[in-house]
């Protein structure tokens, strides 16, 4: 049986699944070692408690930490902070993704414009 941690039905909507083969657990993968140390980091502060594991795959290694039930609140806004803290940017160069968001706002404006324009 495949992994549910690594489906292939898996769309990377969330990085975590229901643990396997016991339901009071969930499990979060981690495909990069810096957020999964930086998660790991923050559970150690927030003391809860957790095990670790590391699966080998064809393309990369994850990166696993099984939760228990009653800490998933807790450590889903623990993990949507990290994905945030280690997030990148889809266009990472300043001027051309500035130039992007002044040349939309610009349509917008011309829309508004447009409209209202014709409206008259």
């Amino acid at each position: 049986m495949e992994s549910p941690v690594d489906n292939i039905i898996d769309l990377g909507l969330v990085n975590y699944v229901r643990h396997p083969s016991n339901p009071n657990f969930m499990v979060f993968r981690f495909a990069s070692k810096t957020k999964a140390d930086d998660f790991e980091k923050t559970l150690k502060e927030q003391k809860i408690w957790f095990e670790k594991g590391e699966e080998a795959r064809k393309a990369r290694t994850y990166y696993l930490f099984g939760i228990k039930n009653k800490d998933f609140k807790k450590v889903e806004r623990i993990n949507y902070i990290v994905e945030g803290r280690n997030r990148s940017f889809i266009i990472s160069n300043k001027v051309f993704r500035w130039t992007l968001v002044i040349i939309g706002i610009g349509i917008v404006l011309f829309a508004f414009y447009g409209y209202f324009k014709s409206n008259q």
